[in-house]
């Protein structure tokens, strides 16, 4: 990822054979930009590090936590990165860097290390356990982190320019990975490279990109109404970052991935923090602000995206392809914990916020096409569902781009869990 002369990228691609080199060269960074000695240096290597890097070190006898997301050609973005003051200025929770970088291809924040475990590894181990207690004081966490966020945008929610909206980082996350820059190249960036012109293997079918693209999904018996290429046109069509300011623009953290969340125990329950406010900005695009954190903490577990193994073990799947319909068959669901995190989201945030652009006269016609877009392009750009690219085997492929369709389509007929979940949030229901 990134230019080669971009010092994170370098370190990114160093880490991931585990020599010390990566290490080595974070170091000699920590120098050249704190002139601080870092030692005891530890890089972390978990599942949700898909696009950043993280980790422990010392220095002057105090030990910090540091974290970077790096991204392709940000040499090139513009506008602020890393604007960690926004968050709190606006009266969000978020843990304050004792560091920070900027510079374009430098980017880095550290923290003093805390002993907290980031909410993610919580719900991971809910996924795996069932307690009821933890699970309602993880869910009543964030409910109230929600009520929070929600009093943050209703308070900064205003009309926005297409120039104000074009400047924020957040469509890193988005449209940027589905073209090339700096020509605006379509069909470009992670959609080219991750899935143009590749072949597709699930359990029971392979396909070519061309056939897969223009496959209708049938999940489950749940026929999809777009195919996989018509999503991804639609995109770079509706979520083009000009396009967005129809719904105006909000504060917001904008990546606040439950990886980028502290959970901190207290008597009687349990609080939230943000961290590593990369993308955060003033002006977000109100129907993107909330689409990260309700996929990558609700509709990409259990398993199936951060622990491709795991799903090839626990659950079944089978693709059978026939006169250009793709059907796929799974026994991957959500389980109780997300499916309370997902209510919980719906009610604390989606439907007030919702609720609010409609009585400003802010809401676009097409929110539910906006929302949905957006949803799809988490799983299918944040890393490359196709087997053996990655960590993804047949199964977790199949499960993954099955995902994608479903939220990213209305089926033709019938309901799924999300097009249950944007009829709850509907502001005219």
């Amino acid at each position: 990822m990134g230019q080669p002369n971009s010092r994170t990228a370098i370190i990114r691609e160093k880490a991931k054979e585990r020599d010390g080199s990566a290490e080595a060269l974070l170091a000699e960074l920590l120098r050249d930009l704190f002139e601080i000695e870092a030692h005891d240096l530890a890089i972390n290597h978990d599942q949700y590090s898909l696009n950043s890097l993280n980790g422990f070190f010392e220095a002057d006898g105090k030990p910090y936590f540091f974290k970077f997301h790096q991204e392709e050609n940000e040499e090139e973005m513009s506008g602020e990165y890393y604007r960690a003051d926004i968050l709190a200025r606006a009266g969000l929770p978020v843990d304050q860097p004792v560091m920070m970088s900027t510079l374009p291809g430098e980017q880095i924040l550290v923290y003093r290390r805390r002993t907290d475990p980031r909410f993610s590894d919580v719900l991971r181990t809910l996924d795996e356990l069932h307690d009821e207690q933890m699970a309602s004081q993880a869910v009543d966490a964030e409910s109230r982190l929600n009520k929070a966020v929600l009093s943050v945008y209703l308070k900064t929610l205003h009309p926005v320019t297409p120039e104000q909206v074009m400047k924020e980082p957040v469509h890193r996350l988005f449209y940027d990975r589905l073209i090339t820059a700096p020509e605006g190249t379509y069909p470009g960036g992670r959609l080219a490279s991750f899935y143009v012109g590749n072949e597709f293997k699930f359990p029971g079918a392979t396909l070519s990109w061309e056939a897969l693209s223009k496959a209708r999904f049938v999940i489950n018996g749940i026929e999809c109404r777009d195919t996989l290429g018509q999503l991804f046109d639609a995109a770079h069509d509706r979520l083009h970052p000009a396009r967005l300011a129809d719904s105006g623009g909000v504060t917001a953290h904008g990546d606040a991935h439950n990886a980028n969340v502290w959970f901190e125990r207290q008597q009687g329950g349990a609080s939230l923090s943000f961290f590593d406010p990369a993308f955060a900005g003033e002006h977000i695009p109100t129907l993107l602000a909330e689409v990260k954190t309700t996929f990558h903490n609700i509709l990409a577990h259990p398993y199936w995206l951060y622990d491709p193994p795991i799903a090839e073990q626990k659950f079944n799947a089978t693709a059978k392809y026939e006169n250009g319909r793709l059907f796929a068959n799974f026994d991957w669901t959500l389980n109780p914990v997300r499916e309370a995190l997902l209510e919980t989201k719906a009610q604390t945030i989606w439907k007030p916020l919702l609720a609010a652009l409609k009585q400003r006269d802010m809401l676009p016609s097409d929110w539910r096409r906006v929302i949905r877009l957006g949803l799809f392009l988490c799983p299918t750009l944040v890393m490359n569902l196709r087997a053996g690219a990655t960590s993804h085997n047949p199964t977790s492929s199949l499960i993954g781009f099955s995902v994608a369709m479903m939220v990213g389509s209305e089926p033709e007929q019938g309901t799924d869990p999300v097009s249950h979940f944007l009829a709850t949030i509907d502001p005219e229901a």
